[in-house]
């Protein structure tokens, strides 16, 4: 549909070109909600009303804070807001336009008066949620229906009785014969062909380490990880009482010379680390250094648990810890980083079948045994080729949105791998984390700080960004002009919200 805002306006033009009969303006009288709220439900009411129809395009961001009078931050998220309901399309270079099925999600949302749920404002509260490091979305259709296909046929496949009944804990702690089989299928990849007895099929990479750290070590033991880690394993770590020291890293990640130091003082009863696309940091250890640490480690007989959970992503990865220590490695991955983050199956190869049985049993202590229903879908997608299909995808995807992260931030500010899904953003010496990310939740946008990884030393000034956290292209791209903007302005001015 034609629109009636001149061809010639875009974002950033001058205010008082967007002024002809056709300007849209939103009525803020009587709503008593936050103004970017209030401006969301002014677009929702006219797509209703009809005053905007599908194609309409909106007035520039900046030209319509000028107008309202209120902050450039207040328009962005507003229009955030209508793009999460389904009301707005961005168009890069062009601008935002009522979306084609702006009068469905209209027609479905909330009634002007009637107050949101909870679900309602906390995705209200953060748009976009980027406390999870999570895969892209792959812009792939064909493919998705395949998945939803192939769900429906490993549902038809899977043994009634196997929903109908507990598992038999002899024969399926540690996975069925043929689960075990399609992980070390998968784990060919990176280690060669590993002996399927090895395998360890587990719920989750939770639940992987959950039996591993209460495996190797007791209440009061020591555990070593880098100055930075996995969340994750901090708490599982806190909730089994053990002692964690980090690690000194650099650029280039683990240092073998602080590990080897860390190792002879505090004497360890395993080390944790994440060698390729490091979380949060997405450094990964160089070839040269991972021998290093497998010498370390076997020289003082302290066993390794190798996070490779984002091992797959990059197609030039260094061969992992354990295929140069697989004597004394434990080594972790699954599919909720680069296949499905639903599908909760983590596979763990260990030294040797007696290490397997001792870790089955471990986690028959805590989980029991493994779901049938995503195991059985794991094992099938592995076999048929559609893990590997949307692998495919999502690295392609990741790639992608890296390409558009590299065209929008300062090269200065942000260290990533170009097949990775998530980044490392060091700021300008004029903000602090907590501000930043302060400033982020004001503008619909929640990040982690490194706070939240620290295991030793200060906290550096720097967030992780995960670019599979929007939805699509598009919100990546807001997403990431929104970084752009922040890390161009002060501090002070940042924080000036009407």
């Amino acid at each position: 549909m034609q629109s009636d805002i001149p061809a010639h306006a875009a974002e950033g033009s001058d205010p008082a070109e967007q002024s002809g009969p056709g300007f849209w303006q939103p009525d803020l009288a009587n709503r008593s909600k936050p103004v970017y709220l209030a401006i969301a439900d002014a677009i929702a009411d006219d797509v209703r009303s009809g005053r905007l129809a599908a194609g309409h395009r909106l007035p520039p961001q900046r030209a319509l804070a000028v107008r309202l009078e209120v902050d450039l931050t207040t328009v962005s998220r507003a229009y955030g807001e209508a793009r999460r309901r389904g009301l707005l399309d961005a168009r890069v270079g062009q601008g935002t336009f009522i979306s084609a099925k702006a009068g469905i999600s209209a027609k479905a949302g909330l009634a002007p008066n009637e107050p949101p749920s909870p679900t309602a404002r906390r995705e209200a509260a953060a748009v976009i949620d980027m406390t999870m490091n999570q895969p892209p979305l792959p812009d792939a259709p064909e493919l998705l229906e395949r998945v939803r296909q192939g769900l429906a046929q490993a549902m038809l496949r899977l043994d009634p009785q196997s929903l109908l009944r507990y598992p038999d804990t002899a024969t399926a702690a540690g996975g069925l014969e043929e689960d075990r089989a399609a992980g070390a299928h998968w784990l060919s990849r990176r280690l060669g062909a590993p002996d399927a007895g090895r395998i360890v099929v587990c719920p989750g990479t939770q639940s992987a380490l959950l039996a591993l750290l209460s495996m190797l070590a007791r209440p009061g033991d020591t555990i070593c990880t880098e100055a930075l880690t996995y969340p994750g394993f901090r708490a599982i770590a806190g909730q089994l009482g053990l002692r964690v020291v980090g690690v000194a890293m650099d650029g280039d990640g683990l240092d073998p010379d602080a590990l080897r130091a860390a190792v002879e003082t505090h004497a360890p009863k395993a080390l944790y680390c994440i060698p390729t696309l490091h979380n949060p940091t997405t450094a990964t250890l160089p070839a040269d250094r991972r021998a290093a640490i497998a010498a370390i480690a076997r020289e003082h007989g302290i066993p390794v648990i190798e996070d490779d959970i984002y091992g797959v992503l990059p197609q030039d990865a260094p061969p992992p810890i354990a295929a140069l220590a697989p004597d004394i490695t434990f080594h972790v991955t699954g599919l909720a980083k680069c296949v499905a983050p639903g599908l909760r199956v983590t596979y763990v190869a260990a030294p040797d079948t007696r290490q397997a049985m001792r870790l089955a049993a471990a986690q028959r202590a805590t989980m029991l045994g493994t779901p049938p229903i995503p195991t059985a879908v794991a094992s099938r997608w592995i076999a048929d080729g559609t893990a590997d299909a949307l692998l495919a995808a999502i690295r392609a995807e990741a790639t992608l949105r890296q390409r558009m992260a590299r065209d929008l931030l300062p090269s200065s500010a942000m260290t990533a791998h170009p097949e990775g899904f998530h980044l490392w953003l060091r700021l300008p010496p004029a903000w602090t984390r907590g501000e930043f990310a302060a400033h982020l939740r004001i503008r619909g946008i929640s990040a982690a700080a490194s706070d939240t990884f620290l295991t030793a030393g200060p906290a550096p000034e720097a967030l992780r960004i995960c670019l599979g956290a929007p939805v699509t292209r598009a919100d990546c791209r807001h997403m990431l002009e929104i970084l752009a903007d922040t890390l161009e302005q002060s501090p002070a001015l940042a924080g000036i919200v009407i």
